[in-house]
């Protein structure tokens, strides 16, 4: 037993703990499925392509056909010959509507969270001016609201999991110049993709208005580099890809019922339209002039 002090504190806790240092080892072997499901548009295999150059720890998988054994049980046994911890699942239904599946499998399966993913940019579309090394290492940041609200705090450890590159992965660099941001608007997750840019003075004069401007000589700015894409959660399960229902996003609307309200206001105006000239036909037949006794004397 720890001897303790007169306060009934232990001794060992009232000395200063030291600082971790790491060995650089390669321990947390995290892996991380990548894949879609067959019929998805360009834009959406662009946006994986980009996905993938983004998290070194991937897993390459091509396009899944389910078949009739579904899609989370042929994903799961896919993620399990991999020997995967997390996935990360794009559907694609009637060429323009787009799924998104994070999730964990393996032995210790769930949670797995369905986005609607939606304002999809790509690295080629954007052509921004940010670049940063391939296989860096990204610092995630995430605002206020995912350390206050319940199902996102749930979300932010699933995020952590499918865009974190673990420390020392082969495929990894030991460079950090480079930062994925998480934000809540709106009811939606917006995630961008930033490059760290640090500048150095070119003479004394600029190193002196930095350093009296920001307490620095050197300047840290961020510079976006892609993809940029909003996700609003749909529902999160216990389980990978399926069980018990943990959240419901009470506000979220499908494409399918705004389409159909889209089409039902069109057809109202159809409607509507067709009820005027119909209107206009029978009040033209009404207004015929009575035939004049006098029409023909003078002819």
């Amino acid at each position: 037993m720890a001897a303790t002090s007169k306060e009934g504190e232990s001794t060992e806790d009232s000395k200063p703990q030291e600082d971790f240092i790491s060995d650089g080892k390669y321990r947390n072997k995290q892996r991380c499925l990548v894949l879609c499901l067959r019929g998805a548009t360009a834009r959406y295999r662009h946006l994986l392509e980009d996905i993938r150059t983004l998290l070194p720890h991937h897993k390459k998988e091509s396009k899944l056909d389910p078949g009739k054994t579904g899609v989370g049980r042929a994903v799961n046994d896919i993620a399990e010959i991999r020997s995967c911890n997390s996935v990360l699942f794009l559907e694609c239904r009637k060429h323009q509507d787009a799924y998104l599946w994070l999730g964990r499998v393996g032995g210790n399966s769930g949670p797995s969270a369905r986005f609607h993913l939606t304002n999809v940019h790509t690295m080629d579309e954007l052509r921004l001016t940010g670049n940063c090394m391939k296989g860096s290492r990204p610092i995630l940041t995430f605002d206020e609201s995912f350390g206050r609200v319940g199902h996102l705090k749930l979300l932010k450890e699933l995020f952590i999991d499918v865009f974190g590159t673990p420390r020392g992965h082969p495929a990894s660099k030991p460079f950090v110049d480079r930062t994925m941001a998480f934000y809540y608007v709106d009811n939606k997750i917006w995630v961008r993709h930033y490059q760290i840019l640090e500048k150095q003075p070119e003479n004394a004069m600029e190193a002196h208005l930095a350093k009296k401007e920001s307490g620095q000589e050197e300047s840290t700015s961020m510079v976006e580099i892609g993809p940029r894409f909003v996700l609003d959660p749909i529902r999160i399960f216990r389980g990978s890809f399926g069980g018990q229902t943990l959240f419901q996003n009470p506000n979220f609307i499908s494409p399918n019922e705004i389409r159909a309200r889209s089409y039902k206001r069109k057809s109202n105006a159809y409607v509507q339209r067709k009820e005027s000239q119909k209107k206009r036909k029978t009040r033209q037949e009404e207004l015929v002039l009575p035939e004049d006794p006098l029409a023909t004397v003078f002819r």
